[in-house]
This record gives C-alpha cells, sequence and structure tokens, in this order.
C-alpha cells in the first residue's frame, strides 16, 4: 500500500497550471539524476550522476543534498547557499540505507522534517521514491507544472551563446555532410558512392558522429538522414542506399559536452538535378518557413505560427495530414518546439501552443513528406524579441550542396 500524501492544487482555468498562488511562499524541491534532469542540473550547476536534491526554502536560501565525494564540485559551481550530504540527515529511525537513491531521498525527507517543513511544491520530474519517503515522514507535495520550465523557456544572454555556439558547431558537421552527398560518386542503378563503397544513410549518421566527437560534441539522440522510400515518413532515421536525384533529409541535433546545450539543424540535398516537384516542395517549404518567422514575437502564440505555416502549404495545394502518410506531398506535422538543454523542450510551435515568450528560442522546420516524391524539411533556430526574431544559422538553404 502506498502511504505517500500527495497534494495536487486545482488547476488554474487561464493558464492550465496546477499551482495556486498559495504555493509561492511554499518550500520548493527537485530531486534525481542532474545529468538527465534538466531542471535540476540548471539549479545543481553540475550534471551529476548519482541522486541529488535542490530544495529551495521559504527564505530564499538554496539547498543542495548531493553525494559526499561531489561536495566541493557542487560548492564550486556557485549556485547553491549550502551544500550536504546524504549522511549529514540520516532517517531518525536508524542508519540510512545502503542504496544511494534510498538514502538521498531519505535524507530530503529528514532535512525538511527538522526545518519543521511539512508541505513542499515539486516539478514535473520529481521521483516516485523522494514522494514516497516525504509522505512517510508526514511531508504533503504539490505539483507545479511550471516549476523549472518557466525558468528554462526564457534564456539568459549566456544560454543564447551557449545556443548559438552549438548551432554554429552544428552547421559546420552539417555543410560538410551535406556536401559529402552532394559530391558523392554515381554506381550502378544511381546508387551513391564514396570511397568505393556505398554512401548509406547509416554511414552518414557514422560520418556525423565522429565529426561530432572530434568537436567535443556528442549524438545521443541520434540523427537522421533519409530518402525514398523512408522520409514519407518525417521522423525515420533512414536506412540503406542513398541514391542521385532524388531528396535526402539530414537532420542533426547534437548536444555541446561543455556547456549541455543542444543544436538542432535541418537541411535537404539532392546529388544532381532535383525533380521540377522537389523544386516546388521546396519553395513552398521556405516560404512557410519565412511565413513562421514573421509570427515570431512576444505575446503571439505558437498556434499562430502553425496557421501561417499551413495557410502558406495549402494554398500551394499540399494538404494537412497528422498521424498518416501519404503517397503525394503533405504536411505531417507541427512547426517547431522550444530547445535549450533538452532538444525538445516547451512550448511547441503547433496548434494549442501558448503564447511565447521574449528571450525563448525555438526551432522553425516546416517540411513536406510523401511516398511518390519523399521528403523536404528546412530547419532554423531562432530567438524570440520584440525587435523580430533572430536567427541563429546561417547555413544556406538550397538543394544543391555541390561547392564545385
Amino acid at each position: 500500500m502506498i502511504h505517500s500524501k500527495l497534494i495536487v492544487a486545482a488547476s488554474d482555468s487561464t493558464s492550465g497550471s496546477a499551482t495556486t498562488s498559495s504555493n509561492a511562499s511554499l518550500p520548493q524541491a527537485m530531486a534525481g539524476l542532474a545529468d538527465r534532469n534538466a531542471n535540476l542540473f540548471r539549479r545543481l550547476g553540475l550534471p551529476l550522476g548519482d541522486p541529488a536534491a535542490w530544495i529551495r526554502l521559504p527564505d530564499g536560501q538554496n539547498i543542495g543534498i548531493v553525494r559526499d565525494l561531489e561536495m566541493d564540485r557542487t560548492r564550486a559551481a556557485g549556485r547553491l547557499d549550502k551544500v550536504h550530504c546524504p549522511a549529514d540527515f540520516p532517517p531518525a529511525t536508524g542508519t540510512a540505507s545502503g542504496d544511494r537513491e534510498t538514502a538521498s531521498a531519505q535524507s530530503v525527507a529528514r532535512f525538511l522534517q527538522l526545518q519543521s517543513i511539512d508541505h513542499v511544491v515539486v516539478d514535473r520530474a520529481f521521483p516516485l521514491i523522494y514522494a514516497w519517503y516525504l509522505g512517510e515522514a508526514g511531508i504533503a507535495i504539490s505539483y507545479d507544472d511550471e516549476l523549472g520550465v518557466l525558468d528554462r523557456r526564457v534564456k539568459t544572454d549566456q544560454e543564447i551563446d551557449s545556443l548559438r555556439k552549438a548551432q554554429a558547431v552544428t552547421e559546420v558537421v552539417m555543410r560538410q555532410m551535406c556536401e559529402t552527398i552532394a559530391t558523392a560518386d554515381v554506381g550502378s542503378e544511381g546508387r551513391l558512392m564514396l570511397d568505393g563503397q556505398p554512401l548509406t544513410s547509416e554511414r552518414v549518421r557514422t560520418m556525423a558522429a565522429e565529426a561530432f566527437m572530434k568537436l567535443e560534441f556528442s549524438m545521443s539522440h541520434g540523427a537522421i538522414a533519409a530518402t525514398l522510400p523512408h522520409s514519407a515518413d518525417c521522423h525515420h532515421r533512414g536506412s540503406g542506399d542513398l541514391y542521385t536525384g532524388h531528396p535526402i533529409i539530414v537532420d542533426l541535433f547534437p548536444r555541446d559536452e561543455a556547456t549541455r546545450y543542444n543544436g538542432d539543424c535541418t537541411r535537404t540535398v539532392v546529388h544532381g538535378t532535383p525533380s521540377e516537384n522537389v523544386r516546388a516542395m521546396h519553395a513552398a517549404v521556405v516560404a512557410s518557413k519565412e511565413a513562421a518567422e514573421s509570427v515570431l514575437f512576444p505575446g503571439r502564440t505558437g498556434e499562430e505560427v502553425q496557421l501561417a505555416v499551413e495557410a502558406v502549404l495549402v494554398n500551394r495545394g499540399y494538404p494537412i495530414s497528422r498521424g498518416e502518410l501519404t503517397d503525394a506531398p503533405s504536411i505531417q506535422h507541427g512547426t517547431g518546439h522550444g530547445i535549450g538543454l533538452e532538444v525538445h523542450e516547451p512550448i511547441l510551435l503547433d496548434h494549442g501552443g501558448g503564447e511565447m515568450l521574449a528571450g525563448e528560442v525555438f526551432t522553425v522546420e516546416p517540411g513536406l513528406y510523401g511516398r511518390q516524391d519523399g521528403g523536404v524539411r528546412v530547419e532554423d533556430m531562432l530567438v524570440v524579441t520584440s525587435d523580430g526574431p533572430v536567427n541563429l544559422n546561417q547555413l544556406q538553404m538550397g538543394l544543391d550542396w555541390n561547392p564545385n
């Protein structure tokens, strides 16, 4: 039987948030593995691989509870007022567990007890094991769906610089991959060849991963290098041989291991001469991207961005087909998403997308996809400002990547 006491505040009818004004003075808590939990990483300043917790007390103090061997590094990161380890707060009933995660949860509960705290506000990633031990200690929790989200949506100047660097490095590798494809040799049946071997989707992804590794970036989420028939599905990674004359979608979204901020860029390349259908698809996608960017202002909504894209593409004869692949080119997905410490962050530029804020950074990536002609997508990263969007990309958007 679960004994943990869980209190969830009633939703606010205008914002959809599960918070209430009474939560503003309550302590806050986050916990888990900071190398996987971007909210916790941002509070601690280190991507710790062991269980850790962050607590904000009513007086504004930021407290960290981390493994003992990480205490000095965490202090040096400069994000916290005090740093403790689980051994500082063993359970009142006896010795702490030998399991690291359990001991961490026990210590958080005991720390709050010693502070005479009986109610905390937690974020969407708060682990159940911590909720359990808080409940066992008689400490109630409230869920705040904006905690750790709203502050990450609006980027600081330093964060924007980190994203600009990540996107610049992404473009370096993107250019290498697109030019490699565009200048490959042609073998039997139009198959692309490189150094006497078939140039495949898998080979392009491997080359990209190696290039990023040399630049101290990682490609842990993989990448996309897709052509017919797989590019009819907008998120297919691609598989097998690449061919001349067909559009090849290259989508790279690596992470800078120094800052942990992500790049995300897509270009479409055609080896040889693209068909008239593909040229028309590409022109429509670029025009819809320009329409999307014209809406990227504070106070406008993600839904408005999506509607601007759809208006252009539908006017040019391309239907909307969400959730179903089509033979002829169609619109399969939303326009974009927030980006930062994670590749996909709130909010979406799509139907239901809420109000955009100054300082948010989005990908804008309209596309068209079908079994007959393949897929075309172009993606840049832009900052929302009151003076209009700032594009962090410099790379050309065309289909021809042959530098000769």
